[in-house]
Formats: structure tokens, C-alpha cells, sequence
């Protein structure tokens, strides 16, 4: 029997990875000069995070450490389970290697237990997607070898599109000049982004006003989810402290996509991903076509 782990940059609610059985480790930020645990904002609210970030706060992310995933999986095996670790895409940290190091320091201490650690090549609940595709498989009984070859085809299905209503955070982190981030503020441009086939987060269209980049990023799902319009999956959507747009973007996925499974699940950004995006930023993931740019 085996457990399927994965990083906090998941982005999926506590509640949600606990009713599917995935255990979760979790990044630290540094707020204020202060490092905090990304705790699913127990420590520090998601709004109360956010309203800093507004105010002038700045935050900074650290990775997982050997040390820290030594003793994670260490325990898991010590209660007698394998691991399946469904890491943050190594295209935007390096905390997949601390993860790698520390299964090597593990193999002589339990040369009878596996762990597998695949990287998701994603982002937010575009990782936490496939983690939840391998919950499934071990929900239907597949082997841990079996469900980890298959985690690996379908994590390259696995869709994520972001927008930003404003472009000070991705000005901050590096991925717009501040240039283009003064003219787009004053244009009102909205930023359309995705992530590629090498787990990093590319602008693919500027977009001006919100309620255009909503359309857009319907449109996008349209034309690259499984089956278009018949989609049939699940679909995460993510925001970060702007309920009312996402709760708008929701009513443009579930009128375009009736048959989806389910409902769209929300939740919220974490504070990882979300000091790079900043507050206002919306994302969707859903399975769809083989991302190759």
C-alpha cells in the first residue's frame, strides 16, 4: 500500500486533499522579515496576507529542505506505507532535488519501502490536478508503479490559465519589465499566462480589461479541453482574496462546460504562488491537450 504526497504549492483547500487521502508538505514565506509555514493561511489568514501584499508588504518564498522531507517521508514509512510524491514543478523551484536527496538518504534505512517522486511540471492546482489524478488511481487499486508511469503521460494534460488584474507583482518577481508594467497598468491591461510544457508560467496575450481576460480564458478552455465544450473532468479554479471574480468565471466555465464532473471547485491561492502573482489573480485547471510550447 502506498500514499500520495505532494508539496502545499498545490493550491488545493485542506479540506479537499484530506477527504482524498494526500498528505502535504509544506514551503515557507517570509512576511514583514518574519518566516512563516504555508499553513493554508492558519497563521496568517489568506486576506490578511494579501491586504499586506496590497499595503506595500514584501514577501519572499523558500523551498523544502532536505531535512524537512527526510522526516516527512520517513515517517510515512515508518508507519508501513510506500510513497507516491507528486512535487512542485522543478521549471519554478528546486525543491524537487531536495526531495530526490532526501529518498537517497532513505534507501539504506528502508531498503524495503519505495518512493517515487514525479514532477508535476505544474503550478497551484494545476499540480495539485495531477495529485489528484494519482488519488484516484490509488483509489481504483493501481500498483505504485503502474500509477506512477501513468502520472507521468497524463501530467502533460494538465492545463493551467492564469490571469492578473494588475501587473505590479509579475514587474516585481522579474517577468514583465517595469516599462511594460507602467503602460499596461495605465492601458488596463490584464495578463493572459499559462504554463508550458517545462513547468514555467509564460504571458501568452495582453488583454485589455478584466472582463475581457475572463472571456479569454474560457476561450482558451474551449479550445484545448478534452473533448471542448463536452469536457467531462474536473476543473480547479483558484483565486487569490478576489471571490467575486472568480465566483464570476465559475458561471462563464460551468454555462460553456455542462457536462464537466461535478462542479468547478474553489479555492485559494496560497501564499506561495501568490507572492509572485499577488492578489487578483485567477486561475483554471482542467485536463486537456499535450501543452508542447
Amino acid at each position: 500500500m502506498y500514499i500520495v504526497t505532494c508539496c502545499s504549492t498545490v493550491d488545493l483547500s485542506e479540506e479537499y486533499l484530506r477527504s482524498r487521502g494526500i498528505r502535504c508538505l509544506p514551503f515557507h514565506y517570509d512576511l514583514g522579515g518574519t518566516t512563516y509555514l504555508d499553513d493554508f493561511g492558519k497563521t496568517i489568514p489568506l486576506t490578511e496576507f494579501y491586504d499586506a501584499m496590497r499595503n506595500g508588504a514584501e514577501t519572499r518564498t523558500s523551498q523544502i529542505n532536505i531535512d524537512e522531507y527526510y522526516h516527512f517521508f520517513k515517517g510515512i514509512f515508518e508507519e508501513g506505507y510506500d510513497i507516491l510524491h507528486i512535487a512542485f514543478s522543478s521549471g519554478l523551484s528546486g525543491s524537487i532535488n531536495s526531495a530526490n536527496n532526501a529518498r537517497a538518504m532513505l534507501e539504506e534505512e528502508f531498503p524495503d519501502r519505495k518512493l517515487i517522486i514525479i514532477d508535476s511540471l505544474s503550478a497551484s492546482a494545476g499540480h495539485g490536478l495531477v495529485a489528484d489524478y494519482a488519488a484516484d488511481l490509488l483509489a481504483e487499486g493501481v500498483s505504485l508503479e503502474d500509477a506512477a508511469a501513468r502520472v507521468e503521460e497524463r501530467r502533460k494534460h494538465a492545463n493551467g490559465w492564469f490571469f492578473t488584474t494588475t501587473l505590479k507583482y509579475l514587474v516585481r518577481g522579474g517577468r514583465v519589465s517595469k516599462a511594460a508594467g507602467l503602460i499596461g497598468d495605465t492601458l488596463g491591461i490584464c495578463p493572459l499566462l499559462n504554463i508550458n510544457s517545462e513547468g514555467h508560467l509564460i504571458p501568452r496575450e495582453k488583454i485589455r480589461t478584466k472582463k475581457k481576460v475572463m472571456a479569454a480564458l474560457v476561450s482558451r478552455m474551449l479550445q484545448v479541453a478534452e473533448g471542448g465544450a463536452d469536457y467531462v473532468g474536473p476543473c480547479h479554479l483558484c483565486h487569490s482574496d478576489c471571490l467575486d471574480d472568480a465566483n464570476a468565471v465559475i458561471a462563464l466555465i460551468e454555462e460553456k462546460f455542462p457536462n464537466l464532473r461535478g462542479k468547478v471547485e474553489l479555492h485559494e491561492v496560497g501564499t506561495i504562488i501568490g507572492s509572485h502573482t499577488g492578489p487578483g489573480t485567477i486561475g483554471a485547471f482542467f485536463w486537456g491537450a499535450e501543452n508542447t510550447l
